[in-house]
């Protein structure tokens, strides 16, 4: 029987038989606790117990000091909602070495009895057997300032939904702001708006608080304020304004707390890159050299990316890279590349998958940005887009940022260098456009020797 091709396939690091395992089935008030060792009579069977534990500090604590004492040598938590945390981070406190999964990837057979007790003990088989994949939990440093970046985005979003509201109210009252000015939050519309609170009525008086090139715009504005805002609008309206002061302050507070803590996260031992002349002679990196740049500067310097921005990339990954193997894994932990879907001789890709939420939205905003601009991402954007849609086009120039990324992470000497917005006509484009002259001119009888001129 003639065989094809034969391929091995290395193990993953977690896929490895276990003897002494644990797993928690987790619901809000209490989780079910399964352990799987082996049998104390030396006949090979294994041992399964399972009883339930409350879902407070102190009964996770005792259940730790159980487990330890068992000799555990792995914890398995399903990731439903937020219940694992006090479980993961408590276990993970007290020594254990402790794995958090998602749910989707342990459900049950078809055809079997879905309970509590049942879901622990097949989540303990799956561990002992090295068959479940283990999610990505960054150490607590990083889970911290992710809280604090994570309550940024969301404030930003609300305050967002504000300035929507009050638009929503101006135009209730006829009153057309938005209409002549590029977006309320600037000056001069704050200042008709409180205007307009504090009583002033007057459509004319309303346009001479206008500032810098709105003021050529004074008909207009005379148009837009005539309307009929009433002494409810305004209430409304110093609500809304309130709320989105007070939104802006607590922006401004977790910024600055933000910027504190990224300067404090501990990253993977910096070494020396002898061939770019660090060392102690005053190069950089030297003492006497210029400081080494941060993590958040030097992704600064990558097309689309802002300080705010890198912020929240740190505290979604972290700063050690070793926790991804590659950048491929990155970026497929970040579900931004398509899935490969194979069956016989048909192969195409699947979707992407939602991935975490705050990552891909921060690419998002970095890849538009970046498309706009004149590098190599730009370029990228739009060789990509013209065949494949504006959406996947964002989605590559996205993942490939956050190649980008891992690399500037993964080595703490390394520095953004742009191939710039002709790269694929000096290379890639290039390089077709040669082999094809060649094949035409072989294809004619000639022979073809290829001479560089420079």
């Amino acid at each position: 029987m003639a065989l094809g091709e034969v391929r091995e396939i290395p193990d993953e690091g977690h896929e490895q038989l276990i003897e002494r395992v644990a797993a928690i089935d987790v619901a809000k008030a209490f989780g079910k606790i399964c352990t799987r060792v082996p049998a104390a009579t030396g006949t090979g069977h294994r041992l399964t117990r399972v009883w339930e534990v409350s879902a407070t500090a102190n009964a996770v604590l005792e259940l730790a000091d159980e487990l330890i004492g068992q000799g555990i040598e792995k914890v398995t938590v399903e990731s439903t909602g937020d219940y694992w945390r006090i479980w993961f981070y408590l276990l993970e406190a007290r020594g254990l070495n402790i794995q958090l999964v998602n749910a989707r990837e342990v459900k049950h057979l078809p055809g079997r009895p879905k309970t509590d007790t049942l879901d622990a003990v097949w989540l303990a088989k799956l561990t002992e057997k090295g068959l479940v994949r283990p999610s990505f939990v960054p150490p607590a440093q990083v889970r911290a300032l992710r809280d604090y970046t994570r309550l940024r985005i969301d404030l930003s979003h609300e305050r967002t939904r504000h300035w929507q509201r009050l638009e929503k109210l101006l135009e209730d009252a006829l009153i057309k702001l938005s209409v002549v000015v590029s977006k309320l939050t600037t000056a001069s519309a704050r200042d008709m708006i409180e205007a307009l609170i504090a009583g002033q009525r007057d459509p004319r008086v309303l346009a001479e608080l206008a500032q810098g090139r709105l003021r050529r715009k004074n008909e207009a504005l005379i148009e837009a304020l005539t309307g009929q805002f009433d002494d409810h609008h305004a209430e409304l309206a110093a609500m809304l304004l309130t709320q989105i002061d007070g939104l802006d302050a607590h922006i401004m507070r977790l910024t600055g707390r933000i910027e504190e803590l990224v300067t404090t996260l501990p990253g993977p031992a910096d070494t020396a890159n002898p061939a770019s002349g660090d060392g102690p002679d005053g190069a950089p990196g030297g003492p006497g050299g210029p400081a080494p740049a941060t993590a958040v500067e030097r992704l600064d310097e990558i097309p689309g990316i802002s300080p705010q921005i890198a912020q929240v990339i740190i505290a979604e990954i972290g700063l050690d890279m070793t926790r991804f193997a590659t950048a491929a894994h990155l970026v497929s932990w970040a579900k931004l590349c398509p899935r490969t879907i194979q069956s016989g001789t048909r192969s195409r890709g699947g979707a992407t998958g939602k991935g975490n939420p705050y990552l891909k939205g921060v690419l998002g905003i970095a890849a538009t940005a970046a498309a706009k601009s004149d590098t190599f991402l730009g370029a990228r954007y739009r060789r990509i887009v013209k065949r494949r849609g504006k959406l996947k086009a964002l989605v590559a120039v996205a993942r490939s940022i956050l190649v980008i990324v891992w690399h500037l992470l993964a080595d703490s000497q390394a520095r953004y260098h742009d191939l710039g917005a002709d790269y694929h006509s000096r290379t890639l484009d290039r390089d077709r456009k040669t082999r094809s002259h060649v094949r035409q001119l072989q294809a004619l009888g000639f022979a073809v020797t290829l001479t560089p001129t420079a």
